[in-house]
């Protein structure tokens, strides 16, 4: 058996376009060309990938279940491609990167600074939900990934996490709110007003182990968005006050900006934590070992400054 690349390239293509014509397109190549890859593939094979009518293109079960393990081995020879290179010297080279929404916010500042230390060392944003980090990891498409607490997921035996770093969950309130008056606020202040929340995985975080009546009070609140934005200004608006993370500067900054206070919630105090993702069973290139530790010594910095 004797797999080429260039197969495996046009499999993908192919299948990932629904059409020779546009996979040709995208090859650069002519669609015989690519049509003779796929023919010399499945040959090599003994199986089709491909059920062809004179409407429709799709892939048979067979190629299906196939197309993840060819984004594997592609993704592995573009990894091997880019460690070689980049071991020439620790300031070259490329690091790809997959970060979930509270993380992603933050990142387009930490790899500015990266940049200034190695400008030769590229570094690929991926942003994504929390899960889909995770399946990053495990195709290859990603060498780290940066990303909340995944227990709700079964992690394969390869992947390793370090702790990045862990928030308290905090409550946004207009200035002149009743519960901005208070020393101290528990999560039982939360069922004296109107609430405003994200919807999805958010919701789930925040009221594991909290008291049955302020859970039911979160998970049925009156405002559920998509956007922290959308639910900061929502609060400056007056239609209820939110609960967030104080997970960047400048969400603090604004907070303090247009008239609004952030305060930690207590009795019991939560948090998130986030974690960086890796496959444990692979080396990291040089570039990536050195935007590992970078990233790691900026927000260990980060909040030291933010909280002490």
């Amino acid at each position: 058996m004797n797999i080429s690349i260039r197969q495996l390239t046009a499999f993908i293509s192919v299948a990932d376009n629904g059409s020779f014509t546009r996979a040709s397109d995208q090859m650069h190549l002519t669609q015989s060309a690519v049509s003779g890859l796929i023919k010399e593939l499945e040959s090599s094979l003994g199986i089709v990938l491909f059920d062809r009518t004179t409407r429709q293109l799709s892939l048979s079960a067979v190629g299906r279940h196939l197309l993840p393990q060819a984004r594997r081995v592609l993704n592995e020879m573009h990894l091997f491609e880019n460690e070689a290179s980049s071991l020439t010297s620790l300031a070259q080279g490329q690091v790809r990167l997959a970060v979930s929404q509270f993380a992603a916010s933050s990142m387009p500042a930490v790899i500015a600074q990266f940049s200034q230390t190695y400008p030769d060392i590229s570094v690929s944003l991926l942003d994504c939900s929390a899960e889909n980090v995770l399946q990053h990891i495990q195709n290859i498409e990603v060498d780290l990934g940066v990303g909340t607490e995944l227990g709700f997921m079964e992690m394969d035996d390869d992947i390793s996490t370090d702790l990045l770093y862990e928030l308290p969950f905090c409550v946004v309130m207009p200035e002149q709110h009743v519960l901005a008056q208070k020393s101290e606020i528990v999560w039982q202040d939360l069922l004296e007003t109107p609430l405003i929340t994200l919807q999805g995985p958010f919701i789930e975080q925040v009221t594991t182990e909290l008291d049955e009546a302020v859970a039911a009070h979160i998970q049925q609140a009156r405002y559920k968005v998509n956007f922290m934005s959308t639910a900061l200004e929502m609060t400056r608006q007056g239609f209820g006050i939110t609960l967030c993370l104080p997970y960047m500067p400048e969400v603090i900054d604004w907070v303090s900006a247009n008239g609004l206070q952030m305060r930690p919630l207590a009795h019991p105090v939560k948090t998130r934590r986030f974690f960086i993702y890796q496959r444990s069973s692979r080396a990291l290139a040089p570039a990536t070992v050195a935007f590992k530790q970078f990233l790691q010594t900026y927000f260990a910095q980060h909040f030291t400054d933010l909280h002490g």
